[in-house]
């Protein structure tokens, strides 16, 4: 059995998203009922597979950004509803097709849908959410967000294929690396956060302010996932722990221990992840080398740096209740790694 490695001792307590939670739950209980409205087909498989991911859980806090966002800069429609739906459908909509590319088996502590129905249906209802998304953008009205949101959509796929292009290899740098969670994972965060303020017709600075806080909250959030892979729990990740490494993910706590490594060490990475022959006698020697060389501290300790960029960008803003929603959100998303 692989060892768990302490990530930060004498850390302060947890934050929660809470408070989050609390300040858009009616909101939230509007794009709930929306995105069960829009996941309504004749094609019974299309509500089958959709609603076994969307009813599986996950904390919906792409969408409740873009809640918070509108309410914090004053908007007073309900277009954001209809965005914030969008944002949960392009979720939902890579998460079906990035376990298809990556072969997983399990998503959000379930069987992941292609397990269930198959990868070509997990594909294709993957590209159903993706067109009721735009559609939902489209009766938002509003031309800025499209833009955002359908420019964060085109690079989510960029990241993905950027991923291939890097996969398996330990001649990936740190700045490959950043790139590809940087548009696989961060520009989501970034797109769900900014139109809250295009709807409310914020100024530039609101809105570059909201931009830099999703991105570098979402790279925050991306190097701690990776992170709890090693060092987290099955609860923690909604699949199973070392998955990454049985994929042949060359992630950051990989390449840090890689570089830091002696060349015997090195070797062992580029077995492990090159060959597809890595088993959980190799993950145990993974993890040994991730504590050894204390990557996964790093890790976490990169992630707190763009949580403190992410803090930063709302600072000018007036005080508000959904700012200091935010800022815990960012605290809470790097403090998920115990």
């Amino acid at each position: 059995m692989g060892v768990v490695i302490p990530i930060e001792e004498n850390r302060e307590p947890q934050a929660s998203v809470e408070p989050l939670v609390g300040l858009t739950r009616e909101d939230m209980g509007k794009v709930n009922a929306l995105i069960l409205s829009k996941t309504g087909s004749d094609v019974e498989m299309i509500p089958e597979v959709a609603k076994h991911l969307i009813d599986s859980g996950g904390k919906r806090l792409r969408p409740m950004l873009t809640l918070a966002a509108a309410a914090l800069c004053g908007y007073e429609g309900d277009h954001h509803i209809t965005l914030a739906a969008s944002v949960e459908f392009m979720h939902t909509a890579t998460l079906l097709h990035d376990d298809v590319v990556d072969e997983s088996d399990m998503r959000r502590g379930k069987q992941a849908a292609r397990m269930v129905w198959g990868n070509q249906a997990s594909v294709l209802v993957g590209d159903f959410l993706l067109g009721q998304a735009f559609r939902m953008m489209v009766d938002a009205g509003s031309m800025g967000a499209l833009d955002v949101l359908s420019t964060a959509s085109m690079v989510i796929a960029e990241g993905e294929v950027m991923q291939l292009s890097v996969a398996q290899s330990m001649e990936t740098t740190e700045d490959d690396y950043l790139a590809v969670i940087r548009a696989k994972t961060a520009a989501l965060f970034s797109a769900a956060a900014e139109v809250g303020p295009i709807l409310a017709d914020s100024d530039k600075p609101t809105r570059d302010a909201f931009r830099s806080f999703g991105v570098n909250l979402g790279l925050a959030f991306q190097l701690v996932d990776d992170a709890l892979d090693y060092g987290g729990s099955k609860a923690d990740l909604g699949k199973n722990v070392g998955d990454d490494f049985y994929e042949g993910k060359v992630t950051l706590p990989v390449l840090l221990a890689y570089r830091r490594g002696s060349e015997e060490e090195r070797k062992f990475w580029r077995t492990a992840m090159e060959s597809d022959s890595a088993d959980s006698a190799a993950l145990a020697q993974a993890m040994e080398l991730l504590a050894k060389h204390g990557a996964i501290t790093d890790t976490v300790a990169r992630a707190r740096h763009y949580g403190e960029i992410a803090r930063d960008a709302l600072a000018p803003l007036p005080a508000s209740e959904q700012k200091r929603a935010l800022l815990d959100v960012v605290e809470f998303c790097i403090s998920r790694v115990s």
